[in-house]
């Protein structure tokens, strides 16, 4: 398919992708819309930042779409047409803003029952009828058990992002959601990466499902430079603060492996003048989420987090990532990397390489699909980050990230 338009989607969907100024297809969509829209069961693996969201959202609101106009409108309350589950709340509303965009003339009414809101919220989320409920399932399984809902309509079954989900251990939840749907459901299941744990859901719920990986899966992407900053073990800063004196267009996302290294950095960066956020597990749920926030508009230049971002998030103003602790495995580089160079943008991976990294640096090494750009310092790397480290006035030492978590 060269063209959304060669899909046959309703001229409703069409005209939202022109506002949207999306035209050509990726190669996720192209090979998985054909076969959801003939009913088939799918499992579809790609890069993260490759299209899965409107790879199953346009082929679902099509079906939903044309059911309403044949006479099929959905009027019974709480008692939704397609389930997409979601393993964040975080997640969970970045795809809510994906469906807003295509659903605005179609007028198909999207619910959600999100983890780190009230079960009261969700409740009121989910009065009277609509079309699609996008949940994550700890609190849908709640929502079940309290009959709060009606799944025996349910025709969609969709699991976004399903790695992390069943990271995260909600294989249990995921089977009594299966299990409390219609019986001539149309399923599907969207991945990153194929871990033992989704290969054994596949096996489960997907037996005889068509599986459409990518030729990128499992690998960076092309628009992807990378850069390896060889650097003594325990010397990162000056190397990390030369970074951050660069010019760059866009906001920087800065890697950890542990809470306690994500806030060591964020207190030492706001120390020497570099404003940023915290996105890390064991905090505040509504404190991170206005963190997020804060990063996304732009207001802050600088997110300092742990893999706990590596998953889901889009935010299309990424321009860099560095890697100021490597994670010890290849999936998480993976998932890190894709936060920027996403839908055709361009983008940055710096890593700050230890010698203890050199078996995870071979790893990368065979995933690159793009130009590479190799900076290995030879050299005494820390003399030169000294000389050009900016000035810091007394005003900007006095700030404290505590107030963001």
């Amino acid at each position: 398919m060269k063209s959304f338009k060669d899909f046959g989607l309703l001229p409703t969907l069409q005209k939202s992708l022109r506002e949207l100024r999306l035209r050509e297809p990726t190669e996720i969509q192209t090979r998985t819309i054909p076969m959801l829209m003939s009913g088939q069961n799918v499992v579809g693996v790609a890069q993260t930042g490759s299209g899965k969201t409107f790879a199953y959202a346009l082929p679902l609101l099509h079906q939903l779409k044309s059911l309403e106009d044949d006479g099929e409108a959905v009027t019974q309350e709480a008692s939704p047409r397609a389930v997409v589950m979601v393993p964040t709340r975080e997640l969970g509303e970045q795809v809510a803003k994906a469906f807003k965009t295509l659903t605005h003339d179609t007028r198909l009414r999207v619910r959600t029952a999100l983890g780190g809101t009230s079960m009261e919220q969700a409740r009121r989320n989910t009065s009277g009828p609509f079309e699609i409920m996008l949940a994550t399932p700890g609190r849908l399984v709640q929502m079940i058990e309290q009959d709060m809902l009606l799944l025996d309509d349910v025709r969609h079954l969709i699991f976004d992002e399903a790695d992390q989900m069943l990271e995260q251990g909600f294989i249990d939840d995921t089977l009594k959601i299966a299990a409390a749907c219609g019986a001539a459901r149309q399923m599907s299941l969207f991945s990153a990466t194929v871990t033992d744990k989704v290969r054994k859901m596949i096996d489960d719920l997907f037996q005889g499902a068509e599986l459409i990986q990518t030729a990128g899966a499992g690998k960076v992407v092309s628009e992807l430079k990378t850069r390896n900053i060889k650097v003594l073990d325990g010397k990162r800063w000056p190397v990390l603060e030369k970074l951050l004196a660069e010019r760059v267009k866009g906001s920087t996302m800065i890697f950890t492996n542990t809470r306690e290294q994500c806030e060591k950095l964020a207190r030492e960066m706001v120390e020497n003048g570099y404003d940023c956020v915290v996105y890390r597990g064991e905090m505040d749920k509504n404190q991170r989420r206005l963190n997020l926030n804060q990063f996304r508009s732009g207001k802050v230049k600088y997110l300092v987090a742990t893999d706990l971002a590596g998953r889901g998030l889009d935010i299309e103003s990424v321009d860099r990532v560095i890697n100021y602790h490597l994670p010890r495995e290849m999936e998480n580089y993976l998932h890190r990397a894709g936060r920027t160079a996403r839908a055709g943008r361009p983008g940055m991976v710096v890593n700050l390489v230890t010698e203890r990294d050199s078996r995870l640096m071979d790893k990368v090494d065979g995933k690159k699909t793009g130009t590479s750009k190799e900076s290995w310092l030879r050299e005494d790397p820390f003399a030169r980050a000294r000389a050009s480290a900016r000035p810091l006035s007394a005003k900007k030492k006095k700030k404290k990230v505590a107030r963001r978590g």
